[in-house]
């Protein structure tokens, strides 16, 4: 009995202890940081948070604390910036001292900080180098990617006709669609939308990428140190990271085996002869590890967020017949027919133009950014940002701050035209973020919305088996990634 009772003594003295120096760290830290609600010791904020509906959560805490403001999620500290004025001045102004990458638990599970997206310092600049180059000698923002833009656009086109104008989801198809571009970068080569290799790919992505949008997902980025432990989704999640993780290791050693130095193939044998080249350096950030991991981050960057565009753009375009006329007319009077449409066509096009960047806008697709971290300790508005704060700058903020945008919960293009109804350029548009971090695969998402749109609006007239009064827009979760509803849609040939 008394061993016991000093047991149990001993235990609460334990937790006491550790509540109380939980508490010390907090105001410790919070006494420098910008102001937020009182956190509670180890759940942070939590209980003031939807974690359904994160995005809005944090907008209405900045409501009550201004454009910056901390928030504790579970044990973690943000720093939470809203609003153009506050994004820019972090990520421009101060742009190498909020250029670090903070922590994604989900994906950090694998990939660590290896890779191009969630690497830092010395190791995120020579591999983003190196990406951006690459990618460029590849095509990205010449002739050569529009070229398998518009070849794919083609094998979209057939598929749709296939279906004889009977209703369809199209996330099927537009995001074989997408992917297979980036494929054809980093492999060389595309998939048939029927190959069962390629389609387990997009199963994977879909599946690890939309557990980080539900509330479970949200309680893993705060909790990720107990959680990865337990059963749960969060399990299935890595189990699907680690697929994609093989997936891409069966390739690289397939390229590995062919390889030509001299002739480099695609993305990976660039990658591979760079290793060759810099294999008697020891401090070279080219290695198996990183290339796996690079290829990982572009897989995702290249799939989702555009495939997930252009489902949302249809959507829209259903529910605004009206706006799909305007682009059939101006299609006819640029393009016509009988040729395929070209990315320069879009200096011509201002209305085609201002409804892309209007449903990137509405969409809101990545209505919080990627997570930044301070990389020193750093002077932001009269508050001092300790080296490693991690940073989230709201996207959605900006994209629908009724200061920049005159109805911005309406879809409406009239958002980037003038009033000679020609395309107007907007600052506040950072769907791809802006600063150092930014996508580096802006110019070619850019291009891909444009062509696959044009393309299939060239071919098909759009109808949807619900009246336009009918069909819902908002989306299903709208939390680090916006997801619009499943829908189904007929494409009818135009005469």
């Amino acid at each position: 009995m008394l061993a016991s009772g000093l047991l149990l003594g001993a235990l609460f003295l334990c937790l006491s202890a550790l509540m109380v120096l939980s508490v010390w760290r907090q105001r410790k830290v919070c006494s420098r940081l910008p102001p937020g609600p009182t956190p509670l010791p180890f759940i942070g904020n939590y209980l003031q948070l939807n974690t359904e509906e994160m995005f809005d959560s944090l907008m209405k805490i900045g409501e009550e604390y201004g454009p910056v403001f901390t928030v504790h999620l579970g044990p973690r500290t943000f720093i939470v910036l809203t609003g153009y004025e506050a994004i820019k001045e972090a990520l421009v102004d101060q742009a190498e001292e909020f250029s670090g990458r903070g922590k994604l638990a989900t994906f950090s599970w694998l990939i660590d900080e290896f890779g191009v997206a969630l690497s830092n310092g010395e190791r995120s600049r020579k591999l983003r180098r190196f990406s951006i180059t690459t990618l460029r000698d590849f095509g990205m923002g010449k002739r050569g990617i529009e070229e398998r833009i518009q070849e794919e656009a083609g094998f979209l086109v057939e598929a749709i006709r296939a279906t004889k104008g009977t209703p369809i989801d199209p996330t099927f198809m537009l995001r074989c669609t997408v992917s297979n571009v980036i494929c054809s970068i980093i492999f060389g080569d595309r998939f048939e939308y029927e190959d069962k290799q390629f389609l387990s790919m997009l199963q994977m992505i879909k599946g690890s990428l939309q557990f980080t949008a539900t509330s479970l997902g949200q309680l893993y980025e705060m909790f990720s140190g107990v959680m990865k432990y337990l059963p749960g989704p969060q399990q299935q999640a890595f189990k699907e990271l680690k697929g994609l993780e093989a997936f891409i290791t069966e390739k690289v050693q397939e390229n590995q085996a062919t390889l030509d130095p001299n002739s480099p193939r695609n993305f990976i044998d660039s990658f591979l002869i760079k290793m060759q080249e810099e294999k008697e350096n020891p401090n070279t950030e080219f290695f198996m590890k990183n290339l796996i991991m690079t290829m990982l981050n572009l897989f995702f960057a290249g799939t989702e967020t555009v495939g997930t565009t252009l489902c949302y753009g249809f959507l829209l375009l259903m529910k605004h017949p009206e706006v799909e006329a305007k682009i059939h007319e101006e299609i006819d009077q640029v393009i016509g027919h009988n040729r395929l449409p070209k990315f320069e066509d879009k200096a011509k096009m201002p209305y085609t133009d201002a409804v892309i960047h209007e449903i990137q806008r509405f969409g809101n697709i990545n209505p919080i950014s990627l997570v930044r971290r301070v990389t020193k300790d750093t002077r932001f508005r009269g508050y001092l940002l300790p080296k490693g704060t991690e940073v989230y700058p709201m996207l959605g903020s900006v994209m629908r701050d009724p200061n920049l945008f005159a109805f911005p919960e309406t879809f409406n293009p009239q958002h980037f035209l003038d009033e000679k109804g020609q395309f107007k350029k907007c600052d506040a548009f950072i769907p791809f973020s802006i600063g150092k971090r930014s996508c580096l695969g802006e110019g070619l998402a850019r291009m891909e919305l444009f062509l696959f749109l044009t393309t299939v609006l060239q071919n098909f007239h759009i109808q949807s088996p619900l009246p336009k009064e009918a069909i819902d827009i908002s989306p299903i979760v709208a939390s680090f990634f916006t997801i619009p509803r499943s829908y189904t849609i007929s494409f009818l040939p135009r005469g």
